[in-house]
């Protein structure tokens, strides 16, 4: 990242850097990890608040094979910007247009025999074959089939597959506690998983790619790797297992940061209190800052009076409740003025707070502090273009 403060979109007082050679970086790190395994760079929501296309490039050029979203609309925007590599989307709804995702080459994700089924129609409508992947739940009890649903969702493919409707490319399935290798059901799903996956070569059906690792198995359970591991939060730089350690234990490089530009500066007495209800109340005579960035462009609530900043080189914390466009940090007596910056999180190369800061001042993780980003943040970004 860089100390300069990028000129800003229009009149924009608050905007999401993002580091696109740290993306590429995270990559070729997870690759190492991955070892003979492709990378299924995973880029849904909005690539997780850093934007789709130039995160989706940035992660093509550090040696992504695969990339990987949630629905099709991610997808359709990937191929809209001529991004060719093979794509996977695995999250959807009946009376999803299936008939587009056949057209353009998308690996459609499949849990269930209605989806197969609307698949396959689609594929006869458009007079092609589509790709699917076939997706098992192995114990995380969320998507995916599960107990005597994936062997009627085997049969149900091999049917489609002898009339030529589809192939089947690929079976997944998701771990409930990789950020806790040694969980009894890491290994307990490995079990249902390598099962699946000798169902479908029984089946018949030509695969080319098996894979169940997300970004905490890519980085702790090698075992798990199969053909492909299918990294997320680790390709933004942040550590998916914190208690193991942060991002430098892993050789990663947080992409994001988030930084504003002081509106008001001013001298109160002591006794003063401070934003919606005077939750916090000054308790010297002090300076206090306006910063334009509030809960409606991401920053979460729950920072009321706990959330980490870097004013100055100093780190402060957010003075009382949260608004909805801006909040209040009390700088003691640093001399400050309107227009210097104030970074709410970053890669703490410099002193500045992480994501990671953020989640635990805020009881949640750090998926969830840079994936609410609003859009109403501009997104800057450093490095290399993405072609």
């Amino acid at each position: 990242m860089t100390d300069h403060v990028p000129t800003l979109p229009g009149d924009a007082p608050c905007r999401v850097t993002v580091d696109l050679d740290a993306i590429s970086h995270n990559v070729e790190v997870l690759q190492r990890y991955a070892g003979d395994a492709a990378v299924m760079a995973v880029v849904k929501g909005d690539a997780y608040g850093h934007g789709l296309v130039p995160s989706a490039r940035a992660a093509l050029r550090g040696g992504a094979h695969w990339l990987g979203v949630a629905q099709l609309q991610e997808a359709f925007a990937l191929r809209s910007a001529g991004i060719t590599a093979p794509v996977l989307s695995w999250l959807h709804a009946p009376g999803v247009d299936f008939a587009a995702a056949v057209r353009q080459r998308i690996d459609i994700g499949v849990p269930a025999i209605w989806e197969l089924d609307a698949v396959a129609a689609a594929a006869r409508e458009v007079g092609e074959t589509a790709r699917v992947q076939l997706k098992v739940d192995t114990g995380l009890g969320r998507n995916g089939a599960y107990g005597a649903d994936w062997p009627a969702l085997v049969e149900a493919a091999a049917r489609h597959v002898a009339d030529g409707t589809l192939t089947v490319t690929g079976v997944f399935t998701h771990f409930a506690f990789a950020d806790a290798p040694h969980h009894p059901t890491v290994q307990a799903q490995q079990v249902k998983f390598a099962d699946a996956v000798h169902d479908c070569e029984r089946a018949g059906f030509a695969l080319e790619v098996r894979h169940m690792s997300n970004s905490a198995a890519t980085l702790t359970t090698p075992r798990a790797a199969y053909d492909m591991v299918r990294p997320g939060l680790a390709v933004y730089g942040l550590s998916p297992v914190p208690d193991i350690g942060g991002p430098s234990r892993f050789d990663l490089v947080p992409a994001m940061q988030v930084s504003a530009n002081i509106t008001v500066v001013k001298r109160v007495p002591k006794g003063q209190g401070v934003s919606y209800g005077h939750t916090y109340v000054t308790p010297r005579e002090t300076t206090l800052i306006d910063v334009p960035c509030g809960y409606a462009d991401g920053v979460p609530r729950s920072g009321s009076s706990v959330g980490p900043v870097l004013v100055g080189g100093q780190r402060h914390t957010v003075a009382g409740r949260v608004c909805m466009d801006q909040f209040v940090v009390d700088v003691g007596d640093l001399t400050v003025q309107a227009g210097d910056e104030v970074v709410l999180f970053g890669s703490g190369a410099h002193g500045e707070p992480t994501a990671q800061d953020w989640a635990e001042a805020t009881g949640t993780i750090s998926y969830e502090i840079v994936t609410r980003m609003s859009s109403r943040l501009p997104r800057v970004y450093l490095g290399e273009p993405a072609r």
